[in-house]
């Protein structure tokens, strides 16, 4: 791709240059405001070589818009020494977060432009140069391919050890960034989908242009701190460099997010290319017919957010009422479960757990329990010790039905772990911040430190359950919710995290019980809401969701693990005793 960037073009006139951008900036700032008030979200990349100019390109364009509705994201190195030195790397964690953590973090909600100075592919480009040879420096690539070249010959002549292991390297190291490609595409999938335009700018220049400017940075005391000795003379790996970008561009020039190369060393004329793409894109956005549907379940979610929403009577319905309600309860679920996809871009366990396969007579002694709660609390202390030192972070998720046993269960998991490792994620109703931010960004920026535990009270699956059900997210919203956990569980996964789902289950006559002995014990009535009692009405609906969630997420690497509940002990220890194998089994792997 980057031979089509035409560096023979004359530098436009200065009087030419300053018309056309004026125009196209106040156009600009009108779209602006426009897509603020639309709701519609802009991620703008660059990327590009080491003093290419990509910073300034970001400052021309952020010296006229709203700096209200603007922000920019700047991407570092990766620190060799702390990645070198990082305890958690034996044991398969690639730092303390997952490597696209940090730019769902800096995304901006919808409305508003957030700009990336360097992003993602030079995070996934660092990681993968330093996962296979250690360093940021192509001069190990440089020599890798040299010896490849050398071996190309021996090959055709006898398919020796070295010409095997020269192509397995290669091979890695081609899985590697395909690995990382995977993971942007998903991300940028993902933005796009949720009502945000991704555009990239690659910012290109020759090899002699780019020395000039290292040289000229360097040599002056003001921006000599800019360009380090390394990044001097990373400029002789040219030619490395120019065919690792080149393949990564044309792997990652998706539809719905392509590249837009630039002419570096014509400033003039890229600033206008800039301006040019912004205004067309956000055209194109602006006159999209919005999605009736998405506006529909979005604007209920935010009366649900802001507790507007008013629910029909829950007592002193007659027999006939209660029979309509059944009835409207089933018509629904099964309408929904027509519209789950009814495959996964994953491959999903052959056998994932059904509801009505649960077995709601398995019981625990008391006096078992007391000595077998102790026994697992006390192995999980010294276990999360251990993992705490090999920075190994460990996600426990529970999702289950209202009063099935949820909260009992994370206590006993929390009170056997040290109250300064481990943090209670609780999944409220989303706040407006969080409504204006793809649904899992409010779970990308609440992940646990490595070597510490995140235990979440519901999680990212309300989309595929609540949302469903409750219609805070249209059918063509949840439905391609479940692919995009199974992304988000894949990454938390390829991080290095241990990643446990339990769905904590109880019968509909237990679950009745508790809500009766909550609702007349007034130490416990706190733990019920009138909520929990609608919900027993679109049991059918909750029912049919729960189902499709196992079907479509119940993947090799995150399988769901049900909790039997109706007796709250056999959950309790079933839980530590689960964790507690996961722990022992993955700090023996080393």
């Amino acid at each position: 791709m980057l031979e089509t960037v035409d560096f023979s073009l004359e530098p436009l006139a200065k009087e030419e240059y300053k018309v056309r951008r004026d125009k196209l900036m106040e156009q600009l700032v009108v779209l602006q405001q426009q897509a603020r008030q639309q709701g519609v979200g802009l991620v703008v990349l660059f990327e590009g070589w080491n003093g290419a100019g990509k910073g300034s390109r970001i400052s021309d364009l952020m010296f006229n818009l709203d700096a209200r509705a603007t922000s920019v994201a700047v991407t570092e190195d990766l620190d060799i020494e702390a990645a070198r030195t990082f305890a958690g790397a034996p044991y398969g964690v690639t730092g303390f977060y997952p490597v696209m953590q940090k730019f769902w973090e800096e995304l901006g909600p919808r409305g508003n432009i957030t700009f990336y100075d360097r992003g993602w592919y030079t995070a996934a480009t660092q990681h993968m140069l330093y996962t296979e040879f250690g360093d940021l420096s192509l001069d190990e690539v440089r020599e890798k391919h040299k010896g490849a070249d050398d071996t190309r010959k021996d090959k055709r002549e006898k398919k020796g050890p070295a010409a095997l292991v020269a192509q397995a390297r290669d091979e890695r190291q081609s899985d590697a960034l395909r690995r990382y490609l995977t993971s942007v595409a998903d991300f940028e999938q993902q933005l796009v989908d949720d009502g945000y335009l991704v555009v990239k700018f690659f910012v290109h220049v020759t090899q002699e242009a780019q020395e000039k400017r290292l040289l000229r940075l360097r040599n002056d005391p003001a921006t000599r701190w800019r360009v380090s000795k390394e990044k001097l003379a990373s400029a002789r790996n040219y030619a490395q460099a120019y065919r690792l970008y080149d393949n990564l561009l044309e792997g990652s020039d998706f539809s719905y997010a392509p590249w837009h190369l630039l002419n570096g060393e014509d400033k003039r004329r890229a600033n206008l290319e800039i301006a040019e793409t912004l205004v067309l894109e956000l055209e194109k956005a602006l006159s999209a017919q919005p999605d009736e549907d998405a506006s529909a379940a979005a604007a209920k979610a935010q009366a649900n957010s802001s507790g507007a929403i008013e629910e029909a009577p829950l007592f002193g319905r007659p027999s006939e009422e209660e029979a309509r309600i059944r009835k409207e309860a089933e018509r629904e679920a099964a309408e929904a479960s027509a519209r789950a996809p009814r495959a996964s871009k994953f491959r999903l366990i052959e056998k994932p757990p059904r509801l009505d396969e649960v077995d709601h007579s398995l019981i625990l002694d008391p006096d078992a329990y007391k000595v077998a709660l102790k026994r697992e609390q006390k192995r999980l202390n010294r276990l999360e010790m251990e993992m705490y030192q090999k920075r190994i972070p460990l996600m426990i998720m529970y999702e289950g039905w209202d009063a099935a046993g949820k909260g009992g269960s994370i206590k006993r998991v929390a009170q056997a772990l040290d109250a300064r490792a481990y943090t209670i994620f609780p999944s409220p109703a989303p706040t407006k911040p969080e409504l204006m931010h793809p649904h899992l960004w409010r779970y990308w920026t609440r992940l646990p430190k490595a070597g510490h535990v995140g235990i979440y009270d519901r999680s990212w699956y309300g989309r595929v359950l609540v949302e469903r059900v409750e219609g805070f997210a249209a059918p063509s919203e949840w439905a391609r919710a479940y692919d995009e956990i199974n992304e988000f569980e894949l990454e938390l996964v390829r991080w290095g995290a241990i990643l446990l789902k339990f769905w904590v289950d109880v019968s509909p006559e237990e679950q009745l019980q508790r809500f009766h002995d909550r609702q007349n014990d007034p130490a416990k009535r706190w733990k019920i809401t009138d909520e929990d009692w609608r919900n027993r009405d679109k049991y059918p609906q909750y029912k049919a969701a729960v189902e499709d969630m196992f079907r479509l997420t119940s993947t090799p690497f995150a399988p769901w693990i049900v909790l039997e509940s109706d007796d709250k002990r056999h959950a309790r220890v079933k839980a530590l005793k689960i964790i507690n194998e996961a722990l022992e089994a993955r700090l023996r792997e080393n």
